[in-house]
């Protein structure tokens, strides 16, 4: 299923009665923080719709992009809701993380719980009582810029704890590039937070936004097998090397 873009709200990738599903851009959050109705992915949601019935049904950070349900009901809501509390919403992604990983698959199963000695309130991390969580990792490509190395992969969680891929491919020695809490340095993200990141700061993050997109979703619901899926954004191509790299 195709998307169309909708100019200065969001790309929709499907719509019917029922549901819609959109493409989010990196650096908008879910639900809003401001009075500004565009200033948050539901907000656009019910400028496009008319109305304020539109239901988010799963979320991502406010850097990751990529797809978002919305059920156009409570009905639709509740029945997507049990999907993916239930695991049977089958998600990937997208990420581009430091470091060269040799093309293969591996799973990381890892127990993830908050983070006590961190200055960052929302920081999680792996710990040994922590809550089960597993993520499958498929390493795509390769490649180097400016004498670095970098792996894009592709990542399906199997369980959906916060900030679980983050926290995995960190775990995993191979951080997401861009991210500021999980890079290696969550000093980042305090200065982000209260208006202090620099110039060395971005140099250092390489990116915007984290390089993390929901690229794909497919579960079964009312008998049909449905599938979407996505293109990241331009910040997350580019950085990659041009069509055609090996």
């Amino acid at each position: 299923m195709n998307g169309r873009p909708v100019f200065n709200l969001f790309e929709i990738i499907f719509e019917d009665a029922d549901l819609l599903v959109v493409n989010k851009p990196a650096g908008l959050v879910c639900h809003p923080t401001k009075t500004d109705e565009r200033s948050s992915l539901i907000g656009r949601v019910r400028l496009h719709l008319g109305t304020s019935e539109g239901r988010l049904v799963n979320r991502l950070d406010r850097e990751t992009s990529g797809l978002v349900l919305i059920a156009k009901s409570s009905a639709v809501a509740g029945e997507l809701g049990k999907l993916i509390e239930t695991s049977a919403v089958r998600k990937e992604y997208s990420a581009i993380v430091h470091g060269s990983v040799p093309p293969s698959e591996f799973t990381i199963d890892a127990p993830l719980g908050k983070d006590e000695r961190s200055a960052v309130a929302i920081k999680d991390c792996v710990r040994t009582d922590g809550a089960a969580a597993r993520t499958l990792v498929r390493a795509e490509k390769c490649f180097s810029r400016h004498g670095l190395d970098f792996s894009l992969l592709s990542v399906q969680p199997f369980t959906g704890r916060k900030h679980q891929i983050r926290i995995h491919l960190a775990h995993a020695g191979h951080p997401i590039v861009g991210d500021k809490i999980y890079g290696g340095d969550e000093t980042i993200y305090l200065r982000l937070v209260e208006g202090r990141l620099n110039d060395a700061d971005r140099e250092r993050l390489l990116l915007e936004n984290h390089a993390l997109h929901a690229a794909r979703l497919s579960f079964t619901w009312r008998e049909r097998l449905w599938e979407f899926t996505s293109h990241a954004g331009a910040e997350f191509q580019n950085f990659l090397p041009p069509a055609g790299w090996q």
